[in-house]
């Protein structure tokens, strides 16, 4: 599948997110473990692993949604969740968030005046969602009738109602046929051609082809944090599944490196994994933040 490239941030500008040392820990457990990346603007960005390993509660993170228990996250310059933020960041959520019971247009009208769009400035903006999601042919119909296409593309355009200029959005194709997904992510291009952010969640790793830049997870942890061409040509993979499993693979021989160390010295020399101590191989350290 042809690859578009989307133009970058200017120079100077704040990345769209900045996280440093993010940890959350819930009961006991660990969701996300020292995750530092950037984000720059004007891109779409894949955050791709299997189902489980942390990627809602990062991008929770991101939105405001979750508190962190360690490090900290910027968002377009902010702390994540701060109120500068509310009508800069659009969310789309894995479960519905529209209301199935009301028409497409009732449901973007409702929610566009709860964002304090009144007048024509109100009607301008549904208009427009319902263009840029092409909607056109379904605005009175009743979203509990809609397939599951169109029901996402309902979310999505709750979410544009804004003009975000990052848009988070969970895993918004899942379940759907190869042609709808298609039509979602030509959408999604469009979008990031405008200069929207765009940060897109999945467990579906051929949608890696559609991204610019790619996060990479695994157990709570990030494996990569690069542009996807960088990671085929890193990795000598010829596709994102295949270097994911070769990161995989690093990762597994990183961690097995550290606990022969910890057994030859005291518990508190285990060096981290991905250059946050020594004995990480150099896939692993070539991939924190996209840098070597």
């Amino acid at each position: 599948m042809q690859h578009h490239e989307h133009h970058a941030a200017l120079p100077g500008d704040l990345p769209a997110v900045a996280a440093y040392g993010l940890q959350v820990q819930r009961a006991g457990h660990t969701l996300l473990d020292r995750i530092t990346f950037t984000v720059p603007r004007g891109v779409i960005v894949g955050l791709l692993g299997p189902s489980g390993c942390g990627k809602t509660t990062l991008l929770r993170s991101i939105v405001g949604v979750q508190k962190p228990t360690g490090g900290h996250i910027q968002v377009l310059g902010y702390p994540a969740g701060a109120a500068q933020l509310a009508s800069r960041v659009g969310y789309v959520t894995q479960a519905p968030s529209v209301y199935a019971d009301l028409t497409v247009l009732e449901n973007l009208r409702y929610f566009s005046a709860a964002l304090g769009m009144r007048g024509w400035l109100r009607e301008d903006a549904v208009v427009r969602v319902i263009k840029e999601v092409d909607l056109s042919s379904y605005a009175d119909k009743m979203v509990a009738s809609l397939s599951g296409g169109q029901y996402s593309r309902v979310s999505l355009a709750v979410a544009l109602l804004n003009k975000p200029e990052l848009l988070v959005m969970d895993e918004p194709t899942v379940g759907l046929d190869p042609m709808v997904r298609r039509e979602l992510w030509a959408a999604f291009q469009r979008l990031a051609g405008e200069g929207t952010t765009l940060l897109i969640s999945s467990h579906v790793m051929d949608e890696a082809d559609r991204c610019d830049r790619l996060l990479l997870m695994r157990s709570g942890r990030l494996l990569a944090s690069t542009g996807r061409m960088e990671l085929l040509q890193h990795t000598g993979c010829a596709d994102a599944e295949g270097a994911f499993m070769h990161l995989v693979t690093a990762a597994a021989r990183a961690e097995e490196h550290a606990r022969r160390r910890a057994a030859q010295s005291s518990p508190d020399t285990i060096p981290g994994l991905f250059g946050q101590g020594a004995g990480a191989p150099l896939e692993a350290d070539f991939f924190v933040d996209g840098r070597q």
